[in-house]
C-alpha cells in the first residue's frame, strides 16, 4: 500500500523543459498534450532556473497580454523538489501543504543540477485507482527507460540547437 511505497517507487523519469524564451502559449499545449501538471525552465547551460505548473499558467490567462508571455514572465524562481525516499503519503501531504501539483527530483552531475524525474497528483491517483501493478509499469525505478544523463544531453543539446549554440563534445 501507499504507506510503504517510496517516492521512487511511483515517480515519472523523465521531466519535461523549456528555455525562458519559450512562449507560454506553447507551453500551455505541451503540459495538455504529455497530460504534465508542470514542467521545468533551464538556462542555457542546462541548470534548472525555475519551474512552471498548470497554476502559473491560469494565473498569466488573466492578464490582457497572457499570449505574448514566456516562461521567464510566468515561471517560479524556484523547483518544487523532493528526494526519492521519501515515504509517498508524507510526499503527499508535503505537495499539499506546499499547494504544488507536482515536485522534482533533481540531479546533480558535472556542475549542473537538472530535473531528473517528477512525481504529480496524476501519480498518485493512478496509484490510487491501479487494479493490478501492472497498469504502473511505467513509473517508478522499475520502469524501462533512457539514463537520466542521456535525456538531459539530448534535451540540452535540443535547446541549445533553438539558441543556436554548437552543441557540446
Amino acid at each position: 500500500m501507499a504507506e510503504r511505497l517510496l517516492v521512487r517507487d511511483l515517480m515519472s523519469v523523465g521531466v519535461a523543459t523549456c528555455p525562458p524564451d519559450t512562449p507560454i502559449v506553447e507551453i500551455a499545449r505541451l503540459l495538455l498534450d504529455k497530460q504534465l501538471e508542470g514542467i521545468v525552465v533551464l538556462d542555457q547551460e542546462g541548470n534548472a532556473v525555475g519551474s512552471i505548473s498548470r497554476d502559473e499558467l491560469v494565473q498569466a490567462y488573466t492578464r490582457d497580454d497572457c499570449r505574448d508571455l514566456t516562461a521567464e514572465d510566468v515561471m517560479r524562481d524556484s523547483v518544487p523538489q523532493i528526494p526519492p525516499d521519501v515515504p509517498l503519503i508524507v510526499a503527499a501531504q508535503i505537495m499539499r501543504d506546499k499547494s504544488t501539483r507536482v515536485v522534482f527530483l533533481m540531479h546533480q552531475a558535472g556542475g549542473i543540477q537538472y530535473p531528473a524525474a517528477a512525481l504529480s497528483y496524476t501519480n498518485i491517483l493512478r496509484h490510487l485507482a491501479a487494479r493490478s501493478d501492472a497498469e504502473l509499469q511505467d513509473l517508478g525505478t522499475a520502469a524501462a527507460r533512457k539514463l537520466p544523463l542521456e535525456t538531459f544531453i539530448e534535451k540540452r543539446d535540443a535547446a541549445q540547437r533553438q539558441s543556436h549554440i554548437p552543441p557540446q563534445e
